[in-house]
């Protein structure tokens, strides 16, 4: 409705988890490096948590998409609330076995011959669970039962839980200390900074307009700053109807009040005041968009971060700098 008025190619404020718009803060990176750190060793269960709407799925999606097929097989779960014949049926089809069988001894057989066979073959073999956090206690005893798939000096399936606070609280309930000693790597995300929902916007209004500075004034962002709460899937709502309102006034700025005219059209809660001895002020999308563009310099891509920041928390850990520069110039992360 808005992309020819604004000059855009695409939408910059899509509700899909589409691994090209991912914006990668401080913490982002850290997720980043931690979940490539445990796939590619085989470190077996990896979680990673955080507020619905965070960006998990993308950051997850950005992982799988840049790791090679050729040495990296996934097979992705949407929907975990399923019974345990259901979820290792749904495991082995995503993985590309066909063939089912009927009994659940056959069904463990299979899935073993074949993750064997990916090792053979050198391939990591990633089950990802997405709304890990709506698992029954019945069905993580099953997934639990699943690491025991794996050689003398690897772990056979690799196990990632993806989901929001809630998975932090079932994983530490006492009948689960058996499922949570098995957890390598622990990650979580949280919304972004006041100070970054500025940034977050214009770096996905610079994907989908070629590098333009984006046309919301310092009063919008400060505003969607708080009725948004940092949560980036808030921000796209919030955001992609504010471009309506302000394409409807057939303004080629958006306001404060298209900011708040789409808040309230989506029934979200009246934020609090902000405080008055903020430190760190709301920077405009804008402002923060002079270091990123500027006439004769080529558009905005995706960034690659370079391997010494994006690993640098895991490094500060486990003095893994040079094997991780090594991943990411491998994987393409570089």
């Amino acid at each position: 409705m808005y992309t020819a008025f604004y000059g855009l190619t695409r939408k910059p404020f899509k509700m899909t988890p589409d691994p090209a718009f991912l914006y990668l803060t401080d913490q982002h990176r850290e997720a980043l490096a931690g979940l490539t750190y445990a796939i590619l060793e085989r470190k077996g269960f990896i979680a990673l948590s955080g507020t619905a709407g965070a960006g998990k799925t993308t950051l997850l999606s950005w992982v799988l998409d840049k790791l090679p097929a050729s040495q990296v097989q996934s097979s992705v779960i949407l929907n975990p609330t399923l019974t345990r014949d259901e979820f290792l049926e749904a495991a082995m089809l995503d993985f590309g076995i066909t063939d089912i069988p009927s009994s659940k001894a056959a069904r463990l057989w299979s899935l073993q011959k074949f993750l064997a066979q990916s090792k053979m073959d050198d391939r990591i073999s990633v089950l990802v669970i997405d709304e890990a956090h709506k698992l029954s206690p019945d069905l993580l005893e099953e997934i639990r039962l699943l690491g025991n798939f794996e050689a003398s000096d690897q772990k056979l399936l690799q196990v990632v839980l993806v989901g929001q606070s809630e998975l932090d609280d079932l994983l530490n309930r006492p009948d689960l200390w058996q499922f949570k000693q098995r957890i390598s790597v622990r990650l979580k995300l949280k919304p972004l900074a006041a100070d970054e929902v500025g940034r977050y916007v214009q770096h996905r209004w610079a994907i989908a307009s070629d590098g333009n500075p984006a046309p919301f004034t310092s009063d919008a962002v400060t505003s969607l700053a708080r009725w948004s709460t940092g949560i980036p899937r808030l921000i796209n709502s919030i955001c992609d109807n504010a471009l309506i309102f302000a394409f409807a006034d057939t303004s080629k700025r958006v306001g404060a009040d298209h900011i708040e005219a789409a808040a309230r059209d989506l029934c979200l809660v009246a934020p609090a005041e902000p405080a008055r001895n903020i430190s760190k002020p709301v920077q405009s999308a804008q402002s923060v968009a002079q270091p990123m563009h500027s006439p004769g310099v080529p558009p905005v891509s995706i960034p690659r971060p370079h391997p010494a920041r994006m690993f640098n928390w895991y490094d500060s850990r486990l003095q893994h700098r040079s094997l991780f520069v090594r991943w990411a110039s491998k994987f393409g992360l570089a």
